[in-house]
């Protein structure tokens, strides 16, 4: 037991596909933690502040993976998941056999199925692994990661979970559990940041002070996660993205087209989503998702902080 785990503990080398603000924060807590880390993304400027911080910059995700013990892929969505594995270039055959691939991006959970049968039957190890957290908890290593997948998948992803999450949810021996938890949590973030949204234009309208509005109910039973996380930024009037608009308009899309599959009302969701889809609709899908607010505000006449007029 002792070899084991030193062997399990042992730096790893690593490829992580996708450094945008999760996975740039990822891929330096892996550096952080003794890893060897390759890295790519289609952006140079995030290849350039990846090899800023130690990494190795690589010039395809083939290549990134080349090598590689485990793969941290955080891109997107199932389609560019997909085109990573097997699209030209993939890393589904450019991995050893017997390493372990971790995706870390928000699916249906009957993708995530059908990529886990696809991976393993090329000898590779698939962990379905969604995460929660933010760009500053990715960075610290202190995510939250739904994980599902089978213990030799946990077994030889371990270092790197251990690296990058502060709290790992092992929450089924295959593909598909963590991808379904992610999406109840998805549900639940995408209708509190709608509701949200909805009261501090709300408020606004009403002539209050917004800042002392967010002391009171971040104090209050109406507090949420979300409603003290996003706020800010719509007290401080600056919608640069931590978090797109367009993130929930997939997610909740994927939800309701569960839902539907299933026969299951969702008409929280459902509201939450057309709040998202018209806020990126009149050009703030690149904005942060707090600029639901913004759109609040527009149809119901209110001013919120960084408003002309």
């Amino acid at each position: 037991m002792p070899e084991a785990v030193a062997v399990q503990n042992s730096p790893k080398s690593v490829g992580v596909i996708g450094l945008g603000s999760m996975g740039l924060g990822m891929a330096k807590s892996l550096l952080k933690a003794g890893h060897s880390v390759s890295g790519y993304d289609v952006s140079a400027t995030s290849l350039a502040a990846f090899a800023e911080a130690g990494g190795r910059a690589a010039t395809s995700p083939a290549d990134a993976a080349q090598g590689a013990d485990i793969v941290v892929c955080v891109v997107v969505n199932a389609a560019q998941t997909e085109g990573v594995l097997f699209g030209e270039g993939g890393v589904a055959s450019a991995m050893k056999p017997g390493s372990v691939f971790l995706s870390c991006a928000t699916m249906d959970p009957a993708i995530a199925r059908d990529l886990s049968a696809r991976v393993e039957a090329k000898g590779v190890h698939y962990l379905d692994a969604p995460i929660s957290g933010g760009a500053r908890r990715a960075a610290e290593g202190a995510l939250t990661i739904l994980a599902s997948g089978s213990k030799a998948a946990f077994a030889s992803a371990r270092p790197a979970l251990d690296a990058m999450a502060a709290k790992l949810y092992e929450l089924g021996d295959a593909a598909g559990a963590g991808a379904a938890f992610k999406m109840i949590n998805q549900l639940l973030a995408g209708v509190h940041i709608a509701a949200a949204s909805e009261a501090m234009a709300f408020a606004a309208r009403q002539g209050l002070d917004l800042d002392k509005v967010y002391e009171v109910i971040t104090a209050s039973a109406g507090n949420s996660w979300m409603f003290e996380n996003r706020m800010t930024k719509v007290l401080s009037g600056d919608y640069s993205p931590n978090s797109a608009t367009e993130i929930f308009v997939k997610d909740l899309g994927i939800v309701q087209d569960m839902a539907r599959s299933q026969r299951f009302p969702v008409p929280m969701a459902a509201s939450a989503l057309q709040m998202f889809l018209m806020t990126s609709a009149v050009g703030m899908g690149r904005d942060d998702d707090s600029s639901v607010a913004r759109l609040y505000a527009q149809v119901g006449g209110a001013k919120l902080p960084g408003q002309e007029g």
